[in-house]
């Protein structure tokens, strides 16, 4: 089963394609709808589904916005508009369709043909990844690489608070009570740290070795055996609990 949310300013709009997937393509589960593009946001980085049929025109937050705001992109976007002149940079963003509304059947039915042809696409590319690894060991290491001026500082994960986003940089604050800035995005850096580290908020890695409370009044946030509090986003909050439970 395909999972996919509408975004869309206008309910009708929304009712309306609802109505026609669940109508013409049984493989496909709306898990949600949205008219406001905010709460859209959350809910996308949440839910992961594999579909997104995003209108463009939105009083609060055109769609092109709201794709920039997101932290979880894998998923196949099908752009839906009254206008054609969006066409190019709606395929810039790599959609896989593009519907002018309103909506013919035949149109959805093609770009649903396009999204299941992906799955297919990515599913079978991650049953490669799978019998290679299990032929070739992955490599696991301890230890972060922090390219400074003129060398490279070696720290060991464990020795690692937690970690900031600043813009292009992170910083990286240690138990020494030091800070080494690192010109890698904060996403790079947690592509390469292990499974101790939580991504608890879009500027935010956390080290949850140092995790001495868990507040849930007032954000949530998170206390650190340093004292320090970090923010926790609400996308963030329920995937957090069941790993500090486990």
């Amino acid at each position: 089963m395909i999972r996919a949310i509408i975004i869309d300013d206008e309910f009708n709009a929304v009712k309306n394609l609802k109505w026609e997937i669940e109508s013409f393509c049984s493989d496909i589960e709306v898990c949600d709808t949205f008219t406001n593009p905010v709460e859209a946001i959350s809910a996308i980085n949440y839910l992961k589904p594999d579909c997104v049929f995003l209108d463009i025109e939105m009083p609060e937050m055109d769609g092109f916005q709201l794709l920039e705001r997101l932290t979880f992109r894998d998923f196949d976007l099908i752009i839906t508009s009254a206008y054609d002149n969006y066409a190019i940079k709606a395929f810039k963003e790599h959609a896989v369709d593009y519907l002018l509304k309103p909506i013919d059947s035949e149109d959805l039915l093609k770009a649903v043909d396009r999204v299941r042809e992906n799955q297919k696409r990515n599913v079978l590319g991650n049953q490669l990844k799978n019998i290679i690894k299990s032929y070739v060991p992955e490599k696991k290491f301890s230890r972060l690489a922090l390219p400074t001026l003129g060398k490279t500082i070696f720290v060991n994960f464990e020795d690692i608070i937690y970690c900031k986003s600043n813009g292009s940089y992170t910083e990286v604050h240690l138990n020494t009570n030091s800070m080494e800035m690192l010109s890698k995005k904060l996403k790079e850096v947690e592509a390469q740290t292990n499974d101790s580290f939580f991504r608890v908020h879009n500027s935010y890695l956390v080290n949850l070795h140092y995790v001495k409370e868990y507040v849930k009044n007032e954000g949530p946030y998170l206390v650190l055996t340093t004292g320090e509090t970090i923010p926790i986003s609400r996308a963030k909050k329920n995937e957090l609990l069941q790993v500090l439970n486990s």
